[in-house]
């Protein structure tokens, strides 16, 4: 990964992902789901972001 891109990850994605999971969990009733619901939404994004750069 790049320095910019390294960048991106520690200002934007991972605060992003901590406060979902935080105002996910709030929830009690819908929180599991809101769990699963971010995990497929990051896997799908790494995995198409890693396709696009061809692991690089």
């Amino acid at each position: 990964m790049s320095i910019p891109s390294l960048i991106f990850w520690l200002i934007f994605v991972i605060p992003l992902v901590v406060l979902l999971i935080w105002i996910m969990r709030q929830d009690k009733r819908r929180g599991v789901a809101g769990l699963l619901i971010l995990l497929v939404i990051v896997a799908v994004g790494v995995i198409y972001m890693y396709l696009k750069t061809g692991g690089q």
